[in-house]
């Protein structure tokens, strides 16, 4: 039997390793050489790159309905503080940064949180799909992202409407585990960011007319059985094409895809390896 990191050993050793991990984000974040995007604009930049919407109350497998509608409100309370972001050049933006940590006292609610392969609920919950939207939006860019994290390993839940590829998600945690991108255009970029009664609404909008445009898709996506497990395999890249001519100047792995599936594969396709 594998020894248990400290972390692992009870609750209180939980909450002192999360506890650690917050401070010491506080000391990088204080010392860094690279200044974070904090100030607003309420004018729009003139020029759209990317708008993305995504739907707030999704199926999601067996789910409770009410850890949707607590996400709708934890949403409704997070967009204010992203909307209309100036990422200037040099400039990185930090999701928690502008965020701050999402307390019951400020208002948040029990929402959907995922562990591994497990889902459960915390405070906050369900913020994961505000980086997946600011991130898909940056995919679309020449913006550099710096730090990323993903619900690896693990496919959660069946397909309902997808709009994006499998495998260009997010994982967020207060504050140690954070979504950032570093502006190193000569462009001031911004985010607007709203909800409707049904969607979480975004905008990644800049000064100055791109040369180029982005365009991710996943290939050779198929479900597997290795081994008695069933298992999502599939590549994501992304193009970058000149707008003028029309020609591909590069096309890049974003992502290669082994997840384990972790619902009712019956009635999935699936290769008998």
């Amino acid at each position: 039997m594998s020894r248990k990191l400290f972390c692992e050993i009870s609750p209180l050793t939980y909450k002192i390793s999360v506890l650690k991990c917050r401070t010491l984000r506080h000391l990088k974040n204080a010392f860094s050489k690279h200044p974070f995007a904090t100030v607003k604009s309420e004018d729009k930049l003139p020029v759209a790159v990317y708008k993305h919407k995504s739907l707030i109350r999704r199926t999601l497998g067996n789910v409770q309905p009410q850890l949707q509608e607590n996400k709708a409100v934890n949403l409704a309370l997070t967009a204010p503080k992203i909307n209309g972001v100036l990422i200037r050049p040099g400039e990185v933006f930090s999701f928690w940064k502008l965020a701050g940590n999402l307390s019951a006292n400020k208002g948040y609610k029990e929402g959907l949180i995922i562990s591994g392969e497990k889902t459960a609920s915390g405070v906050g919950g369900g913020i994961c799909q505000f980086t997946n939207l600011i991130h898909w939006m940056v995919l679309h860019s020449p913006l550099d992202i710096v730090e990323h994290h993903h619900h690896d390993g693990y496919d959660l839940f069946p397909d309902f409407n997808r709009q994006v590829p499998f495998g260009t998600g997010t994982s967020v945690a207060y504050n140690h585990v954070d979504y950032r991108f570093k502006n190193n255009t000569n462009n001031t970029y911004q985010l607007i960011s709203y909800v409707t009664d049904t969607h979480l609404c975004g905008e990644l909008l800049t000064d100055a007319e791109l040369s180029v445009k982005y365009h991710i898709e996943s290939e050779n996506e198929h479900f597997i059985r290795e081994n008695g497990q069933v298992y999502r395999k599939g590549q994501v890249y992304r193009s970058c094409i000149d707008k003028k001519t029309g020609n591909l100047l590069s096309k890049e792995l974003l992502r290669d895809n082994h997840a384990k599936v972790l619902y009712d594969t019956s009635n999935l396709n699936i290769i008998e390896k």
